[in-house]
Formats: C-alpha cells, structure tokens, sequence
C-alpha cells in the first residue's frame, strides 16, 4: 500500500482488525515456543512438525504486517449516508453494457466487507476507480483484463448497513 492510499473503516471494523492484531502479537511467544519445542525433537531435515511451525510463524507475521499497514493508512468514521452517488461503503447497484441483469456489490476493502453476503470490490479495482463519484444513471467505462473495455451504468447507490 502507499501512502496515498487510505482504506475507509467503520469504527466496528477498525476495533475487529484492531482485536486480531493485538491477538496475533500476544500468540507470538506461543509460536516460538512451538518452534523451540519442535526443534529439540532431532533432525530438523526430517521433522515436519518443526516445518509446520515455522510455516505457520511466517504466515501470522505476514498477517501482523498486513493488519498494521492497513490500520495505519486507515481512515475511521461512519459510513456514508448520502445516497445516490458511488463511494467507498456504498452498495452499489450496476448494469454492465449489452446486459439485462444487474450486480449489487460492496464498494470497500476486503476487511471492510469480509462478514457480509455481499460480493465485495476495492475502490482501487478497475472497476471501483471507474464508479468512484459516479452519479446513479451515470455510465463510465474501465478497462479489463484482457484490454477491452466494458461499459457500466450505475442504477443505485445506498450506504452498506452491514
């Protein structure tokens, strides 16, 4: 993440990623103790309990570095309440070009969005960065993958009331 980037959080999510965090540094003793006690079981090329625990050491310190990027970049406050316009925290409801069907999807980080139903989107996804500030019935076009372009209408936009 740069700096520029700011991940928008409600309060309740800031506290829950706030929570596992602090769980993750408290557990770190327990994992070294696991590793330590692996380690006095012999021959570490033949001991997969001691490859297991170091596996699992460097997975929770990604994680610890992930969740201290992210609320250091974090901006806290309510979801928006202004209807009709897309932003970060906002259900937005779409049309893709040449389709009937609609998508509702959350506009937010994964973190934001991960206890929900929702299909979540970043806002720093093509097609986050393309309806930022869109107004309902506006469209605007992002580009895919393939290098294509697809256009979308945006029908509705409501705060996520998670």
């Amino acid at each position: 993440m740069s700096d520029t980037e700011v991940t928008w959080l409600t309060q309740e999510a800031y506290d829950r990623l706030k929570g596992e965090l602090d769980e993750m540094i408290e557990n770190r003793p327990v994992i070294a103790a696991e590793i330590n006690a692996r380690r006095e079981e012999g021959d570490l090329r033949e001991n997969g309990g001691y490859h297991a625990a170091r596996e699992e050491q460097g997975k929770q310190e990604a994680r610890i570095r992930q969740l201290q990027e992210l609320l250091r970049v974090a901006k806290v406050g309510e979801a928006p309440t202004v209807t009709g316009v897309a932003a970060p925290g906002m259900v937005l409801t779409v049309r893709y070009d040449g389709d009937d069907e609609t998508e509702e999807f959350l506009l937010a980080t994964r973190e934001e969005g991960a206890h929900g139903a929702l299909e979540v989107y970043s806002p720093s996804s093509p097609l986050g960065k393309a309806l930022l500030g869109a107004k309902e019935g506006e469209a605007r076009q992002y580009e895919l993958p393939n290098g294509s372009t697809m256009k979308v209408t945006l029908i509705k936009a409501v705060p996520y009331a998670g």
